[in-house]
């Protein structure tokens, strides 16, 4: 289905060049100034040039020729050759009957469908999740539905970090606290236990006090990193202990992303891609893409139009150690062989951009992707406490995510309580959807790329630009809904929706036609916080219409079925909006 900006576009570009001018002309937009139309047309203003013609004359000519059109309530030439254009009501009308009659209300499916990887989460096992891995779980989940909503076939993955030194010193410290286990026997040959010799508290404590000691005991410190290298060849004990650190961890991550309404289709591994490293460096050297530098083995990836400074992507380090960009090459051999993707898209903080830049610049010139392989890397900025540093603890620590989760969930708790007399197992229900909304909105209705001010009491707020608003106006659609189907028995999906009967009306109508087109906005740029902002204009739009309008009290029974018709149309939008952002709506609130 076509946007309506695109319908009247064709009209006035049809127009154009019915008149002899190019039709690029025609272009439309939304008004700059919505007190006078709504649509405008600048075309006659660049049209003049070409032509040597006065702009008004051009725009007099278009508007005459397209003044008893339908589609149109008024259409003007405006000095010095702006086209003024507000739609008739009719049309209107009809353009949203087709909206709530079309598959996705109206969206246009992608028409040739990638198959696209959504690198996002990228937790380390054996460390909590804190505050900084919110906003990619958060980020990713979103574009993950937003890509998937226009039909393309996409596969998140939560990429763990499960290797390298912190390994060892996980390891090592364990062998410091309990050196009678028997993976750290040599002698051992027997089968090693099930159940792992730690719980999740004890791992997450584990690491901090092996990375402190580390930094005052040398000895401890080359045992660690001894133990990575036995363990990235095989050693039996160190490699079950491993497995319970990944067993353990896993087990706990899913837990919070099911809490954060976060899921993946693949939990796959750093190491996973490790089979793929030796073959990918003899390839490397073999066809002459490598050099040493410093003893380093690298790929240099400067290109001659670059106005910076671009350093060689480093393979290897002079221990014949392993990097992050090694393994991160190795990753993209392992899914181009798996998945074939069209698309691989990383969601992480923007801080890493260069060593994305350096690692995609390395396959491309390594050949390790098709030549139309998009590779896009999507930095997020910093979530800041209200002194516009990075959000700490009162204590000035890194808060875990699962603490800030409650924080909030307690605190729309509170106002729940204050304000509604309600069961508390119903309200902690609520509680836990209406604070995840604003959690997620108050992080999503940001640009990506762009810092932001954590703030719990605006973000909890059920009046304003936030989600529990959006939530509450949701449910408040809900219960005329369901107050009118109590009163009668008409299915309110099949009315028709007439005219506009006011305003309030007129401009509810021209927000909900706003959708597909946003939509198709939000998944070109990857941007969440577009649906976002149209949410808040369509939830303002109807509550002002809402205010203004007696809907289930309306004698007229047609007009008041226009209406029930028009605000089902309302709330699946919003339904499917909020979705797309990973937020669920509750009953009531």
């Amino acid at each position: 289905m076509k946007t309506i900006i695109e319908l009247i576009t064709e009209e006035v570009k049809n127009a154009f060049e019915g008149k002899g001018y190019e039709g690029k002309y025609g272009i439309v937009s939304l008004s700059n100034r919505p007190d006078l139309c709504q649509y405008q047309c600048n075309g006659a203003l660049a049209a003049a040039k070409q032509y040597k013609t006065a702009p008004i004359k051009i725009a007099q000519e278009i508007v005459d020729l397209l003044q008893d059109k339908a589609i149109f309530k008024e259409i003007a030439a405006i000095m010095p050759g702006f086209i003024n254009i507000t739609l008739s009501e009719e049309f209107l009308a009809g353009y949203l009957n087709k909206m709530k009659d079309t598959e996705k209300f109206g969206c246009q499916s992608e028409g040739q469908p990638k198959t696209i990887i959504v690198d996002y989460g990228g937790p380390n096992i054996a460390k909590p999740l804190h505050v900084g891995h919110m906003r990619s779980a958060i980020i990713g989940e979103s574009i993950k539905r937003i890509l998937r909503f226009m039909g393309n076939k996409v596969i998140g993955d939560v990429h763990l970090g499960d290797w390298g030194t912190q390994m060892g010193l996980v390891i090592a410290e364990l062998k410091r606290r309990k050196p009678e286990l028997v993976y750290f026997d040599e002698a051992y040959t027997g089968e090693y236990p099930k159940d792992a010799p730690f719980t999740i508290s004890e791992l997450e404590e584990i690491y901090p006090a092996a990375s402190e000691y580390s930094k005052s005991n040398p000895e401890f410190k080359e045992e660690a990193k001894n133990i990575t290298y036995q363990l990235q060849n095989g050693h039996k004990g160190y490699s079950a202990i491993w497995n319970h650190i990944l067993e353990v961890s896993v087990s706990d991550l899913k837990e919070i992303y099911k809490t954060l309404n976060v899921d993946f289709d693949l939990w796959k591994k750093e190491s996973d891609a490790l089979p793929y490293i030796s073959d990918m460096i003899n390839y490397f050297k073999e066809n002459n893409f490598t050099r040493v530098s410093e003893g380093a083995l690298v790929v240099d990836v400067k290109e001659e139009t670059d106005t910076k400074e671009i350093p060689p992507c480093l393979i290897l380090k002079s221990d014949g150690a392993a990097l992050y960009q090694t393994t991160d090459l190795a990753t993209i051999i392992e899914r181009m062989k798996l998945f074939s993707p069209d698309q691989i898209i990383y969601i992480t903080d923007k801080r890493q951009e260069l060593h994305f830049e350096q690692v995609f610049r390395c396959a491309r010139k390594t050949k390790l992707v098709k030549e139309d392989m998009i590779l896009n890397h999507i930095g997020y900025g910093t979530m800041n406490g209200k002194d516009g540093k990075p959000f700490k603890t009162r204590e000035g620590g890194v808060m875990r995510l699962e603490y800030l989760i409650k924080s909030v969930t307690d605190e729309v708790y509170r106002k729940i309580m204050e304000n509604r007399s309600m069961e508390e197992e119903e309200a902690r229900e609520i509680a836990t959807k209406v604070g995840l909304a604003a959690l997620k909105y108050g992080d999503l209705s940001n640009q990506i790329s762009k810092d932001y001010v954590f703030d719990v009491d605006r973000f909890t707020s059920f009046e304003g630009d936030t989600g529990p608003y959006i939530l509450y106006t949701i449910v408040r659609i809900k219960s005329i809904l369901a107050k009118y189907r109590e009163l009668n028995n008409e299915e309110e999906a099949d009315i028709l929706i007439l005219p506009a009967d006011s305003s309030s009306e007129q401009e509810l109508m021209l927000e909900i036609t706003k959708f597909n087109e946003m939509l198709e906005t939000a998944y070109k740029e990857m941007a969440p916080h577009r649906i976002c902002q149209y949410i808040y204009d369509l939830a303002n739009a109807f509550n002002t219409f809402y205010h203004n309008t007696k809907i289930i009290s309306e004698e007229d029974t047609k007009k008041k079925a226009s209406w029930i018709s028009l605000i089902t149309l309302v709330q699946n939008v919003l339904l499917i909006c909020i979705d797309l952002l990973g937020i669920e709506a509750p009953e009531r609130m």
